[in-house]
């Protein structure tokens, strides 16, 4: 978000981060045919502007399919309007549109001089994505188009290296790259390339229903320092920063609006601790025997029960050696004699040794606190508790206005959702008539969707809706309906909830009601298949197609709107507030718990998708609350959740720059399922609590971020004090039984009234304990406001 940038960058630079990895996306860039935007948050030339500005390199990941949990992997639906088009094949048509938007692009680049050669900031540029994981479906053509893409990429004349990720056919001089949770000993097909990771995957995505995936910062930093261990070059973490899908940019499909991505800078740009600062140490740790990384001989010894040790030879230009010793042991932690020193390594931990003699930084050994985010109410002026409505139904008049439009695009049979609507809507009617010529009587209406989610009206009423779990499509809806004699409205409302944006074919997947799949089946089995009927179709709900969601759209049908009565748990409502801006520069949240399922605009702009109600279930083969960084991680495993049994998500993020200082904004929602807005407030995103502990010997540092302060130490214990601070609330710690007497006031005066403070877990510091010569820690709480 535009103006997030220069703080984002900053933050990643301070992180011990050199470079920016961007997508660029298709989709939102060309959203129709020769029809470009690079406004707002679409200007890619100002974020790399930004990003050099910020004295950061860039790598750009053209693509243009990119995957990234986005809409139809980033690629423009319109795609499907072109005659003979097969995305991501050896297809005429599609590698057209391909190069003339690549070539856009990078004409765009080379003229505001931002690649490397030229003085910019961008040293990679990357083609294509993932697409080794699925080639092999593509047969024959699949190799044709790959050589194409290279080719293709190098006729740009970049002067940069070009990327292929996960393409271990990529063709000279293309370098193929690797994505995943852990390097696991990958080299390039080129003895000749550097070894690029171009994604650690920092924690993972959330989808509707599912709990908070996690992954420890323990396990994060013990991959990437297996990485330079093993002579890599180059390392990108995704996501650094998740951020939002704002509009309708989510995929998946059923992936939510907030992109957080258990990143270490989390979505509302807050530092999430101790994940950046513990990365931040590790990346300095690299950088301090960088040079003997890059030109010294390196030698790796196996010690023997799952413990090694790398040595990076210092020579003549290279005066300081730089040691790494591993133990990839997950159950049992490890004394290793080491060029007449014994160095403790904790389980699946990477230690890295300064001239090959002091260690500067385990993987397994945080110096940081748990920092923990606290949702706070308004505080803007005059600001009252509860915000005032108006509202308005979609269908107040029934569905007349919705029939009224449909007749105008009538067809034959029953068309394909995505196709009919080019992605403009997540919204298609499907409208046909049945004429009954017997009495009044029930029968069994039976739609065959594809997905994602059906509402069925009879004669303009709604009789039944359907809400799929995550991915399980396709299904069979059935209701019994009534029919009255003569002819009978059947209306069905299709719902896609974001396209799906990766795999084989990904493109091809279909959405909406299957084209042999209405049936009305009587009492006496027989059968009327309404497949073939004559249908008529309209894209988008009235709202959208009149901007509900703006100033404009609220003026011009003003009588419809109504203050009195609000209606809660009702269908198809939109609802519209004023509320005034949060005082401060904190991040801005809307707490939506009461509603159901929709869509939210501030000032007119689309904060995106909501789903409130879809409770958060275990997922990826875990349970919530396990979380332990000795467990690897799988992309269908993975051990660390939260949130289960609470809303996959309640709070959503509304930019600053959308929000208008000192003057009334305005809030609309469009309900689909029916929800209670009474209880909508916004709040400010802040550091609320920190925890942390160490061991002796080791510094603890705690920072409350912005404008707070530690303003009160809620227990601090220099000891054999037991307890920990938990992944989302911090757990109890239970007093030492031996202890140091001047620990608290020590912290107190080091901490209060500071917005970030480092305390040294020594006697020295914290004063004589009674433990002797017992292990101690250093254990404290405290709060920010």
């Amino acid at each position: 978000m535009i103006q997030m940038w220069p703080d984002l960058f900053q933050k990643a630079k301070d992180g011990g981060l050199d470079a920016i990895e961007t997508y660029v996306f298709w989709n939102a860039h060309e959203p129709r045919r020769r029809q470009y935007n690079f406004e707002g948050n679409l200007d890619l030339i100002r974020f790399l502007e930004e990003i050099q500005r910020a004295g950061l390199y860039s790598i750009i990941r053209i693509g243009p399919y990119v995957c990234a949990e986005w809409n139809y992997g980033g690629l423009p639906v319109w795609l499907h309007k072109v005659p003979g088009m097969v995305m991501r094949s050896n297809n005429q048509q599609f590698k057209d549109e391909m190069q003339i938007f690549t070539t856009l692009i990078v004409d765009m680049i080379k003229k505001k001089r931002l690649l490397a050669p030229q003085g910019g900031p961008i040293i990679l540029t990357q083609i294509e994505n993932e697409y080794g994981d699925i080639e092999a479906n593509y047969g024959e053509s699949a190799k044709l188009y790959v050589n194409w893409c290279a080719k293709m990429a190098q006729s740009q004349n970049t002067g940069i290296p070009w990327i292929m990720c996960q393409q271990d056919d990529a063709p000279l001089p293309m370098i193929n790259t690797h994505n995943g949770f852990y390097f696991n000993n990958f080299v390039p097909n080129n003895p000749n390339s550097p070894k690029i990771w171009t994604e650690n995957w920092s924690g993972w995505f959330q989808s509707w229903g599912m709990g908070k995936l996690h992954r420890p910062v323990e396990d994060l930093a013990f991959s990437a320092a297996i990485f330079f261990q093993q002579t890599g070059s180059l390392l990108n973490y995704y996501m650094y920063h998740g951020g939002t899908n704002l509009g309708r940019s989510s995929g998946g499909p059923y992936v939510t609006t907030s992109y957080d991505y258990d990143a270490p800078l989390d979505e509302y740009g807050n530092l999430r601790q101790p994940k950046w600062g513990h990365l931040k140490n590790l990346h300095e740790a690299i950088k301090s025997i960088e040079k003997v990384l890059l030109y010294g001989q390196s030698k790796t010894v196996d010690l023997g029960n799952g413990t090694l040790s790398t040595k990076y030879s210092a020579n003549e230009t290279i005066p300081a050696s730089g040691c790494f010793l591993v133990n990839t042991n997950s159950s049992a932690d490890a004394n290793i004699t080491f060029e007449g020193s014994v160095y403790f390594l904790p389980g699946k931990s990477v230690s890295i040794l300064l001239d090959c003699k002091q260690e500067i930084y385990n993987t397994a050994k945080v110096d940081y606190h748990n920092s923990y985010i606290e949702m706070i109410p308004n505080e803007a002026e005059d600001e009252p508790l509860q915000l005032n409505w108006s509202w308005r139904s979609e269908i107040d008049k029934g569905i007349g206005d919705v029939i009224i439009t449909a007749s105008n695009n009538t067809k034959k049979g029953i068309l394909e959702q995505i196709m009919v609507t080019a992605d403009a809507s997540d919204y298609l009617w499907y409208i046909t008539n049945v004429d009954h010529n017997g009495t009044e009587n029930e029968m069994k209406l039976q739609v065959d969707m594809n997905g994602h989610i059906l509402h069925v009206f009879i004669n303009e009423e709604l009789v039944g809706s359907y809400y799929p779990d995550r991915k399980k499509w396709p299904y069979v809806f059935e209701q019994t309906v009534v029919i009255k004699p003569g002819i009978n409205q059947i209306a069905l409302l299709g719902v896609t909830v974001g396209l799906k944006n990766d795999g084989a074919f990904f493109d091809t997947n279909l959405t909406g009601i299957s084209r042999a799949g209405v049936l009305l089946i009587g009492n006496d089995n027989s059968t009327k298949n309404l497949s073939s009927n004559k249908w008529s179709y309209k894209i988008g709900l009235n709202g959208e197609e009149k901007e509900f969601y703006s100033s404009s759209g609220i003026d011009q049908d003003g009588k419809s709107w109504q203050s009195n009565e609000i209606p809660v748990k009702k269908p198809f409502t939109w609802y519209t507030t004023i509320f005034k801006a949060p005082l401060g520069g904190e991040p801005v949240v809307i707490d939506l718990e009461g509603m159901g399922k929709g869509e939210a605009w501030v000032n007119g702009k689309s904060i995106g998708r909501f789903w409130s109600d879809f409770i958060a279930s275990e997922s990826y083969g875990a349970q919530c609350g396990e979380c332990d960084y000795l467990n690897d991680l799988k992309t269908d495993y993975i051990p660390c959740q939260t949130g289960c049994g609470l809303p996959s998500q309640r709070w959503y993020h509304v930019p600053r720059y959308f929000l208008k200082p000192g003057e009334p904004n305005v809030l609309t929602l469009f309900e689909e399922k029916g929800g209670n807005p009474t209880a909508i407030s916004f709040k400010t995103a802040k550091v609320g609590r920190l925890c942390g502990v160490v061991p002796e010997g080791r510094t603890l540092s705690l920072s409350c971020q912005g404008t707070r302060r530690i303003t009160k130490i809620e227990f601090t214990s220099f000891g054999d004090s037991e307890g920990k601070c938990g992944l989302v609330n911090t757990e109890e710690f239970k007093e030492a039984t031996c202890e140091s007497s001047g620990a608290m006031s020590a912290v107190k005066k080091a901490c209060i009234g500071m917005s970030t403070c480092s305390i040294e877990a020594t006697e020295m510091r914290l004063g004589w304990s009674s433990c002797g010569s017992m292990p101690k820690k250093l254990a404290v709480q405290a709060v920010c406001s």
